[in-house]
């Protein structure tokens, strides 16, 4: 197996671990799955030779783990400074910056929005990185990124559907936020 396959098939496993992550309504497992798909497609993208890329979604896993644990502006301006100086560094190309653009996006969404708002802003956040995927030449992360900005896209018309029905489509989200 030559590596170039290698890569692929990580990235086709980091693939088949992110393929539900959207569907989470629930903040905390929504979180859990979103760092594992990272650590894993980081591999890939390492793998593939994007440093930057692999940089941000190995950032993107630890920032997640760590924003179910605190919202301090302080420790998100940390998470965006090192997306931005090890992205930065190792950069060769104009269309390497979208992983870095996206990463610095989902990491405020992570630490100053919730619910439908995480979405959205999230949503962007992978029009940048199935942009930067599909450049690469990454069937994995194509895949999935391009999943992931339809399902998510999905779930953001139904969650803000059941809001304007008077539906919290996060009240299971406020309730374990609540108790923890």
């Amino acid at each position: 197996m030559t590596a170039y396959w290698l890569a692929q098939g990580v990235g086709v496993l980091a693939f088949l671990i992110g393929i539900t992550t959207f569907i989470n309504r629930d903040e905390r497992r929504f979180k859990m799955q979103l760092a594992l798909y990272s650590a894993t497609i980081g591999g890939h993208f390492f793998l593939m030779g994007a440093m930057p890329a692999g940089m941000s979604a190995e950032l993107n896993a630890l920032r997640t783990l760590i924003s179910m644990r605190t919202r301090s502006l302080w420790v998100m301006a940390l998470f965006i400074f090192l997306t931005l100086t090890l992205g930065l560094v190792k950069l060769r190309h104009p269309i390497e910056l979208l992983p870095i653009i996206g990463t610095v996006a989902s990491t405020w969404a992570l630490f100053r929005c919730k619910g439908l708002t995480t979405r959205c802003v999230m949503w962007c956040s992978t029009a940048c990185w199935v942009t930067h995927n599909f450049w690469l030449g990454s069937i994995g992360g194509t895949l999935i990124e391009g999943s992931f900005l339809v399902m998510n896209g999905v779930n953001i018309i139904r969650f803000w559907r059941m809001q304007k029905r008077g539906i919290d489509p996060f009240k299971v989200e406020k309730a374990l936020t609540e108790k923890g």
